[in-house]
């Protein structure tokens, strides 16, 4: 057995842009936030387009592999036997890949577009407010992990590639990536996925300081000691968890928090106005079916570029930036299960788990705002996003007990996420990673996890979230043209699955 060694190569190079980012948001945060948006600004004025059509056109490819005989193939061989069994696959999917973000914005996100439409013919708001919804949070960014996953999976298990992601583009590039191009490529991206983790934790700690902030009484507003608590508490637990591999710490974390999800999302659609909701969820679905095509593709003439880059571009960048490291832990877990269940998992019933969600907490937050005389909408402009969700909850009966299992959901959700991540990174920093030994050591992990949660906290407390999603948006731009390099490469299997037994 191959004794696993630190990749000093790829450890390295991104702490240092992190450690730089940091001491600037202390130092002047303003001055960071002003250099992240016009980086930002530029990449979506340039490529926004290169954003939608990419993101489009990945679904287009996952459909010609469901059908092709790649779809056939056994992730690992035919004889190969599964990490996980089915519901605990999908649990930990589902509940790695949504996050708190789903918490979050799938709470906020829409009152935002309820309050300020893109522009007044746009149609009902709260219409176009569910639908954007699904846009954004359902099967178009669950195209690009499942591309990248799908990718990292054949290339690991059935063409025995090293746990790095140039092991995406080896299929165009050949082996000869690996050594020429592998290292700077997994240390870019690592820097792409911390800065993503740290504005997801952000966003986690500013829910989890709102929930707590209204279900005990006190003042509204996060200080720097408030969020070093927080986020002190999350990084202890997801470090633990990550620390103890992934058939123990993650796979109970996941199970839990599934449950948890179904229970409190039922609990709120049967609790709420639950004709209204049904109704509003409709027509949001038919019209997320009409206009599905024009905005992916940034071409509905309705919605102004200006908040097309504010929402829907800005949103494939953040996915693109998460989705290389995250395309390694799920490629991870498929061993064992077909191409086309994979796509199945990882596409398809994770979006329509996120959208049973969205109508569940999103289309009730939009009924009850706009039969309280936009009361959610208030709490948005007096108190922030992170107030949205516990206005929610108090129209509702129950709200003890409700409030307290979302702060436990918020919390397990981050927690899940960054343990799958923490235990991707960590494997990326070392040598000699296996299909049978894809665990790298605790104490990288704990390194990650201090990181994390460090520059979380600076730039949260400093920067503030606004700061934190700019710089994480910086990372999609190279991430993304990662996967379409990729995306070819996975193009090129479909077309030989029509001659070849073997892929």
């Amino acid at each position: 057995m191959v004794q696993s060694r630190i990749r000093y190569s790829v450890l390295l190079p991104p702490l240092v842009p992190l450690l730089g980012c940091a001491l600037f948001a202390l130092r002047d945060p303003l001055a960071l936030i002003g250099l992240a948006r016009g980086a930002s600004d530029w990449i979506l004025d340039h490529f926004d387009w290169l954003f939608s059509w990419s993101c489009a056109a990945f679904l287009l490819l996952l459909g010609c592999v469901y059908f092709s005989p790649l779809g056939r193939v056994i992730i690992g061989g035919d004889k190969t036997r599964r990490l996980l069994p089915p519901w605990r696959w999908f649990a930990i999917t589902a509940c790695t890949t949504i996050a708190t973000g789903i918490l979050f914005w799938g709470i906020a996100e829409p009152v935002y577009h309820l309050s300020a439409p893109p522009s007044a013919g746009e149609g009902a708001p709260a219409v176009f407010a569910l639908s954007t919804l699904f846009l954004h949070w359902t099967l178009t960014p669950y195209a690009i992990y499942t591309v990248g996953g799908l990718l990292f999976a054949l290339g690991f298990y059935n063409h025995g590639q090293p746990f790095s992601l140039s092991t995406l583009l080896a299929p165009v590039l050949g082996e000869r990536v690996h050594a020429y191009g592998g290292a700077a490529i997994d240390a870019l991206c690592l820097f792409a996925l911390i800065a993503g983790m740290a504005a997801a934790l952000g966003a986690g700690s500013l829910a989890l300081h709102g929930g707590i902030t209204g279900y005990a009484g006190g003042d509204a507003g996060a200080t720097p000691t408030q969020l070093a608590m927080i986020i002190g508490s999350i990084v202890v637990a997801f470090s633990i968890s990550a620390v103890s591999g992934l058939q123990r710490g993650i796979r109970v974390l996941s199970n839990y928090n599934i449950i948890g999800f179904l229970l409190l999302a039922v609990f709120v659609f049967v609790a709420g106005p639950l004709r209204e909701t049904v109704s509003l969820a409709g027509r949001a679905v038919l019209d997320y079916l009409i206009t599905f095509v024009p905005r992916n593709l940034g071409l509905d003439p309705g919605i102004p570029k200006d908040w097309s880059h504010a929402w829907t571009s800005f949103y494939w960048a953040n996915w693109y930036a998460w989705a290389p490291v995250t395309a390694l832990f799920l490629g991870r877990l498929a061993r064992g299960y077909s191409v086309r269940r994979f796509i199945e998992v990882n596409l398809l019933a994770t979006s329509l788990f996120g959208a049973c969600w969205m109508v569940a907490f999103g289309g009730t937050a939009l009924v009850i705002d706009g039969s309280s005389g936009e009361l959610l909408s208030a709490a948005l402009a007096a108190r922030g996003p992170e107030a949205v969700a516990y206005t929610l909850l108090e129209q509702l009966p129950g709200l003890r007990v409700t409030a307290a299992v979302f702060l436990l959901l918020v919390f397990l959700s981050y927690v899940t996420a960054a343990d799958s991540n923490v235990s991707a990174m960590s494997a990326l920093c070392m040598r000699g990673i296996g299909p049978d030994s894809a665990e790298a050591s605790g104490g990288i992990k704990l390194l990650w996890g201090v990181v994390i949660g460090g520059t979380s906290w600076v730039l949260v407390s400093f920067a503030g979230l606004d700061g934190i999603r700019l710089i994480s948006t910086l990372g999609g731009f190279p991430a993304m043209l990662l996967f379409l390099v990729g995306a070819v490469g996975l193009s090129r299997l479909v077309i030989k699955s029509f001659g070849a037994d073997n892929i």
